[in-house]
């Protein structure tokens, strides 16, 4: 089975969605099932993750309604303010419904780099641990320590980083040294997987192989293929590629692995993360 382990869909007219807006002009528009369904069959892809993409608990909500009526969506990733004091409250309400896997909170838009630390997060953090919800980490480099002091904390709580970290990639530039760190820091966490993901879209639209090649590498090496999985972030892939070329590129950075490895990548590792049968 292969597993899309990132995907978004969005109504913008649903109204708490800041983004996507006119400065992604090739995305502001609606995506949804019928959307993505003829692509995943052109990839020979299975099921999907549907990732939140806004910080409201309605979005989630409108996620899982989705995912009940699309055969492909495997599971759901939503959103809850976890320092809120009803979040416990919230996220059970939203378990209810066994398609809810995991919870992003949207912390590469948010100021205070150790926000996910606070105090006031703690009990919900515990509740998902405690409940077997994954964290989607949405992170940028400068979180690398703060997900390496979060996973020790809740070692029972999975977390997944999103799209490699997005550290800054593209136009020949290698891996720096912090990102090499952090990466190697979290992989030695049994509790930290991560994402092939949203690599194309910060390496731009004038990406190459070679350009994507150093930081796949460097992430399978720290995880191994056991705790990788591949995602599209469609569709916000389609800022720097299409679908079909994303899939086939990820195929090509993973082709030297063993093919039991690469199976691994392509759907078993989401499948043991997510709970996937």
């Amino acid at each position: 089975m292969r597993i899309d382990a990132h995907q978004h869909f969005w109504t913008l007219s649903r109204g708490d969605y800041p983004w996507p807006n006119e400065s992604v002009a090739p995305i502001f528009r609606d995506f949804g099932p019928d959307d993505l369904a003829p692509l995943l069959a052109a990839a020979g892809i299975d099921r999907t993750i549907l990732v939140q993409a806004t910080d409201t608990v309605e979005e989630t909500g409108f996620l899982l309604d989705l995912a009940a009526g699309a055969d492909f969506v495997a599971g759901v990733v939503g959103w809850v303010d976890l320092t809120a004091p009803d979040a416990m409250a919230t996220i059970d309400r939203l378990r209810a419904d066994p398609a809810l896997k995991g919870l992003r909170p949207m912390l590469q838009n948010i100021g205070a780099t150790d926000w996910i630390l606070q105090d006031a997060a703690a009990p919900a953090l515990a509740h998902m641990e405690a409940t077997g919800l994954r964290f989607d980490a949405l992170i940028q480099p400068r979180h690398l320590p703060v997900i390496d002091t979060l996973a020790g904390r809740y070692p029972g709580l999975p977390i997944v980083i999103d799209h490699i970290a997005k550290p800054v990639m593209g136009g020949g530039a290698a891996p720096d040294a912090a990102w090499l760190e952090g990466i190697g820091r979290l992989a030695a966490r049994a509790n930290v997987w991560c994402k092939l993901s949203g690599m194309v879209t910060e390496a731009g639209p004038e990406w190459t192989d070679a350009d994507l090649a150093p930081f796949a590498a460097h992430v399978l090496d720290a995880f191994g293929a056991g705790r990788v999985m591949f995602g599209s972030d469609w569709p916000v892939l389609t800022l720097a590629s299409d679908y079909a070329t994303w899939a086939q590129t990820a195929d090509r950075l993973i082709a030297e692995l063993p093919a039991p490895e690469q199976a691994e990548v392509r759907g078993g590792t989401a499948a043991r993360f997510y709970g996937i049968d």
